[in-house]
């Protein structure tokens, strides 16, 4: 991978997950601006480097074929990874108290900065932007729906006694 490509998908990784990461941050949540940037430089950086893997072993394989039996690469595990672990991170910013749960948006907006991640450093740029923007626009947006309409509906306890 040439050093340009490489400053350029970090640069990408930053932005976007600053992005979302500054909603997280500005609207007082438990992962917030640095916590979103890390994740998504983290899975950017993975990919980088399956990917390179993945090279390295095809350019070994070529130059000796022998080796073919015996090498195997494959480009959907360190995502794979990636995912799975930041599942983990997601679950720390969940909080069940009083029978509600809190967290639960940041968590899932943790697991998609990683998801973009993975596509920045894939070099899916359009794809990138493109769900960043997305993301952005359904934390932003989709608050105000739900404060006006959704958050009004009540929870009643009904209690009933059979005699």
């Amino acid at each position: 991978m040439i050093w340009y490509d490489i400053l350029i998908r970090l640069a990408l990784a930053i932005f976007v997950g600053g992005l979302i990461g500054y909603e997280r941050e500005y609207t007082n949540r438990p992962a917030g601006f640095r916590t979103h940037i890390l994740v998504c430089v983290g899975a950017t950086v993975a990919t980088m480097v399956e990917i390179s893997m993945t090279n390295d072993t095809i350019k070994m394989i070529l130059q000796n074929p022998a080796l073919g039996a015996a090498i195997r690469t494959d480009m959907g595990r360190f995502g794979a990874q990636v995912i799975t672990g930041i599942g983990f991170l997601g679950a720390g910013t969940i909080l069940h108290d009083k029978g509600s749960i809190k967290g639960l948006t940041t968590a899932a907006s943790i697991w998609g900065v990683a998801c973009i991640g993975l596509a920045v450093g894939s070099g899916y740029y359009f794809l990138s932007i493109s769900s960043a923007i997305s993301v952005y626009i359904v934390l932003v947006t989709f608050k105000k729906i739900e404060s006006r309409y959704i958050d009004k509906l009540k929870t009643v306890k009904l209690e009933i006694k059979f005699n």
